[in-house]
């Protein structure tokens, strides 16, 4: 298994964060990972996107010109990577901002309304959890477990207080992802 990721946003929303925790999940199961970000200077407001490999065997590039699986989270990233979703593949997107829907038949796209479940939780920080959680349920990358490990790894111990709620996050993004096509 190998799947090609690549997850864009606005700066601010997680987008890096999501690599990271996708990252070490993976490293968690012992499977070979790449995670490679890339913002702009303004950061925060900015668009931000990260790729992120995650295989079962050893990776021969980090850098990637097709995805298996895209995540979107504002309007000009649906437009960047969308047509760089390998045929067949996944397109994910969040619909609070996109104003133009994905417009393609030969992939499977899903929709997941993460700022408006997260805004409905009063909890913005575990917007970025309920994508994963979408992205778990429609392609199991990597296991909860492994999830729950690399939570452990990757937050500062100051917001391991915050673990439980992050893998709440995780179930009710796998409970509302819903396929468009």
């Amino acid at each position: 298994m190998k799947q090609e990721i690549i997850i864009s946003g606005f700066g601010g929303q997680g987008v890096l964060s999501m690599g990271k925790i996708l990252a070490y999940s993976g490293l968690m199961e012992d499977k070979e990972v790449t995670w490679m970000p890339a913002y702009g200077p303004e950061q925060r407001g900015g668009t931000a996107n990260v790729t992120v490999i995650v295989s079962d065997d050893r990776i021969s590039s980090p850098i990637l010109s097709q995805f298996d699986i895209a995540i979107v989270l504002n309007q000009p990233s649906l437009e960047k990577f969308m047509p760089k979703v390998k045929s067949g593949g996944i397109l994910i997107y969040d619909g609070f901002g996109i104003t133009h829907l994905p417009e393609r038949n030969d992939i499977n796209v899903y929709r997941i309304d993460a700022m408006d479940k997260a805004a409905e939780l009063k909890n913005s920080k575990v917007f970025n959890m309920i994508v994963l959680g979408g992205l778990l349920k429609v392609c199991p990358v990597v296991s909860t477990d492994g999830m729950k490990k690399a939570l452990f790894k990757s937050l500062p111990e100051r917001h391991h207080n915050m673990i439980p709620a992050n893998m709440e996050a995780l179930k009710v993004g796998m409970d509302i992802i819903e396929k468009v096509q």
